[in-house]
């Protein structure tokens, strides 16, 4: 292939990956075949939807190399050793969708797939072992599971994501996209396995799970709010869509006195007053999160983009509107370090440097709530990332690629 075609293939199919959800902010890349030696791959940590053709990075399948200061994805070397095995396919794209992902957690390959899935998938999807993003065993594990299943399209990585391949661009996306409603499928069989019920949400799957795992009383309900930080005040916007209120920050009081104050409005306030490097805050209250948040106890990294996304744990802080100081207390404590926290019965804040980047980590922190869902749901609740891969990814992550949006 023409190497400026391959190029422009790769930057649209970054964009494909934004639009349909399989990856969330950086994460995730994509390459096309030039040919027998040479591959067209996206650069590391860079933001898909502001990529050019000449963001693109050629690199030689045979030893790595590549030419320019643009650094190309870590993942480059799993790229390489797709083309390298596989003759007919000319697109690899590695995914971070979340169904996938949280079938991977189930530690086992996927098999019996229904007729229509195999004829895209093939018969099996392996699962590879896991290792740290980047690393020679990550590669091993990817290529041990490919060598496994030879007619596959896809292979789930534990505690990471997919891979999808395809003779073409159309053919890979086709491919992520069957894998995505198999893996749907596949969890709501375990649910019903286990429960002896239909999942009718996700909703159904997480609530019947903490069910048995919440521990002690269930705080009262708090109203929802985004805010940005302006001008030494702060704009609290309700997820419900009402007006928005214009708080001060020095006094946590709204600036209009005929205003009601947010239950939350301290505890927004707190937050900008303690970490410069927020200027904006979201609340989830998504179903799988909400879930989580009447545990009252710590969910742990089951996936990568969790642990340097959101943090190396996600902690369980209760807020009392009547309390605030000690409750802002028991917030910002359990939030150092952290990207995000859940308060006890009332879903998760999560703040950013901005507004797009505080919802990466709402999007990451419900992903991440899903999958500590789906991992007790196959009994292996406990088998998370370890703290030191974690904190390690964690550090990585906020020294670098947090700062190549």
């Amino acid at each position: 292939m023409d190497i400026l075609e391959a190029k422009k293939q790769v930057v649209l199919a970054g964009k494909q990956l934004v639009k349909e959800g399989l990856i969330q902010r950086t994460w995730g890349n994509v390459s096309c075949r030039v040919s027998d030696t040479q591959f067209a791959i996206t650069p590391s940590g860079r933001d898909y939807l502001s990529l050019t053709p000449d963001d693109i990075v050629l690199v030689n399948i045979a030893d790595l190399a590549y030419e320019g200061e643009v650094k190309p994805s870590s993942e480059k070397g799993i790229h390489a050793k797709c083309y390298q095995l596989r003759e007919n396919v000319n697109f690899v794209i590695h995914t971070h969708q979340t169904f996938a992902s949280n079938i991977g957690l189930s530690g086992m390959d996927v098999n019996n797939l229904p007729e229509k899935s195999a004829a895209i998938l093939g018969d099996c999807i392996p699962l590879a072992a896991y290792g740290l993003p980047g690393t020679k065993k990550l590669r091993s594990g990817v290529v041990d599971a490919l060598l496994r299943a030879p007619e596959s399209k896809a292979c789930l990585m534990l505690h990471h994501g997919a891979l999808c391949v395809g003779e073409s661009m159309e053919e890979a996306f086709k491919v992520a996209n069957e894998l995505e409603a198999v893996c749907k499928e596949k969890l709501g069989e375990r649910f019903y396995q286990i429960s002896g019920q239909t999942a009718e949400s996700f909703a159904s799957m997480a609530n019947y799970i903490v069910r048995n795992l919440e521990k002690g009383w269930e705080a009262p309900h708090l109203d929802a709010y985004d805010s940005v930080r302006a001008f030494g005040a702060i704009e609290m916007r309700p997820l419900d869509g009402g007006m928005p209120v214009m708080i001060d920050l020095a006094t946590a009081k709204p600036i209009d006195k005929e205003t009601a104050c947010p239950d939350t409005a301290s505890l927004h306030t707190a937050i900008y007053h303690k970490r410069a490097d927020v200027n904006a805050i979201v609340h989830s209250k998504d179903e799988a999160t909400l879930a989580a948040s009447k545990m009252g106890r710590t969910v742990k990294p089951f996936l990568d983009d969790f642990a340097q996304i959101v943090g190396f744990t996600l902690r369980t802080a209760v807020y009392d509107p009547y309390k605030p100081a000690a409750s802002n207390r028991a917030v910002l404590q359990k939030l150092r370090f952290r990207d995000a926290v859940m308060l006890k019965s009332n879903g998760a804040i999560c703040v950013g440097a901005d507004e797009d980047e505080a919802n990466a980590v709402k999007l990451v922190t419900e992903k991440g709530c899903k999958a500590f869902t789906a991992a007790e749901m196959y009994g292996r609740g406990k088998e998370c990332i370890n703290t030191v891969e974690s904190v390690l990814m964690r550090v990585i992550y906020k020294a670098k690629y947090s700062k190549k949006k």
